[in-house]
């Protein structure tokens, strides 16, 4: 209560530093002690009363809320030095977006011009060849009416050969898409599967660990008999964290399965597309080689003419089956793509539960070093108990009875020493403090 009243506020010399050394950057700068450097921000901010221990800054009354009121005029200023650097970059940026668009509407109208320019130009260049054209076109005439014959067959053969090529080239590129799609599926699986095995080992490790732990807690709670409560939680708990981690086991060999009959599936479609695309390669090579021996052996200019229609009926089925396999290509993809999703919600999930079990082993961390603490309290009191004891059978009666008020005053003393502990239950909420309490001032009172 004195030193309450004298200094109540104490900081430790890292959480004053970082808290208020913003009011005096220069005394933080350089390899310099934290507790001189304490001092200097408290002489160079005029506080007087105050005093620096071995690891903590005690403050008088109404010193601590001076400090903040300082640091928030320090914060209010370099918000506003932020706030003026923005809003420059601002109307900077303004000024170059409006200096881009005028530049730009200039260069489109200048480019209208000069296309305007051109028109005219093309338009006189074109009037000039309209009339060469009209007085070479009757010394032509002649002569393309002997030619139009091979250059329609010509045309014809050499469109054929285009769009063969275009086809060929637009099915290998679509089994290039799919290579390069299975490979990514199967490096994603092969990654994920490595994932699971390391979350699966780190899982066992911490578990061996928790075990252990839990071995050296239930040896040391044999001797102490108020602790039994806190540790049955613990097993609980631990418990429960085994019996999660097998549920999720269970999942992801679920999941595991499920991904591996949908790839199977996969396979064997992408296998039956792989087929389809041979069969009509095949089908396109025996009918280039058959176009070429017709093409070869055709005398007349005839009976060309029918072998072009066959061979656009047969074009007309080619091209129905291409979009037959587009199809079941897009379905496909349509497929890979829903997968793809699962498998991304499924890793959002495993990440919820993995920051789950973490957030539990930091609370599993945190009650054991509550429960360690207890532990050391009541190593403390047991001790002094027993040298109470013997204190107290050494004494004859007639000092007992004469010494009472003594006893009444160690009484007091000890109300005193226990009243932390069942302050510190009642704001935690574990009743084992409170009855630690009880039971010694029960001892005392019978001695007195």
């Amino acid at each position: 209560r004195i030193s309450c009243a004298g200094y109540p506020t104490r900081r430790t010399f890292y959480e004053f530093l970082h808290r208020f050394g913003i009011l005096a950057p220069d005394a933080i700068e350089g390899n310099c002690d934290e507790k001189a450097a304490c001092k200097r921000i408290l002489e160079k901010k005029g506080l007087i009363g105050f005093q620096i221990g071995k690891t903590k800054v005690f403050l008088r009354a109404g010193q601590m809320a001076e400090l903040d009121a300082r640091r928030t005029e320090v914060l209010s200023v370099a918000a506003k030095t932020i706030q003026g650097k923005i809003r420059t970059h601002i109307m900077r940026k303004k000024f170059v977006s409006l200096r881009k668009a005028s530049v730009c509407f200039q260069a489109v109208w200048r480019g209208t011009l000069a296309c305007k320019l051109y028109d005219r130009m093309r338009r006189q260049a074109a009037s000039v060849k309209i009339q060469k054209n009209q007085r070479g076109h009757q010394a032509r005439r002649s002569y393309k009416l002997q030619v139009s014959s091979v250059l329609v067959i010509q045309a014809a053969l050499r469109a054929m050969a285009a769009r063969n090529e275009f086809r060929h080239k637009k099915r290998s590129k679509a089994a290039v898409t799919i290579q390069a799609r299975y490979r990514c599926h199967r490096a994603h699986s092969y990654h994920k599967k490595l994932k699971a095995a390391a979350i699966v080992a780190q899982c066992r490790w911490r578990g061996r660990i928790a075990r252990k732990e839990l071995r050296k807690l239930k040896m040391e709670a044999r001797e102490t008999g108020a602790l039994k409560q806190a540790k049955d939680k613990l097993e609980k708990t631990v418990e429960e964290l085994t019996w999660r981690v097998q549920l999720e086991k269970r999942m992801r060999t679920d999941l595991e399965e499920a991904k591996a009959q949908e790839l199977s599936k996969f396979q064997s479609s992408m296998d039956a597309l792989q087929a389809k695309l041979d069969e009509t390669n095949a089908v396109l090579l025996k009918e280039r080689e058959a176009a070429k021996k017709a093409i070869a052996e055709a005398p007349p200019v005839v009976k060309e003419t029918e072998v072009i229609v066959q061979d656009t009926e047969k074009v007309h089925t080619l091209k129905a089956e291409v979009d037959e396999l587009k199809t079941s290509l897009q379905s496909e993809k349509q497929r890979a793509d829903e997968l793809e999703k699962k498998r991304s919600e499924e890793a959002q999930a495993n990440e919820e539960k993995q920051k789950k079990i973490e957030e539990t082993e930091v609370k599993i961390r945190q009650f054991q070093d509550y429960l360690r603490r207890l532990e050391e309290k009541l190593s403390n009191v047991e001790s002094e108990n027993k040298v109470l004891r013997q204190q107290a059978v050494s004494v004859a009666p007639a000092k007992i009875l004469s010494g009472r008020s003594k006893s009444n005053l160690q009484v007091s003393q000890l109300v005193v020493m226990f009243y932390p502990l069942f302050h510190l239950g009642q704001y935690i909420g574990n009743i084992h403090c409170f009855l630690i309490f009880a039971e010694e001032c029960g001892k005392w009172s019978c001695i007195s």
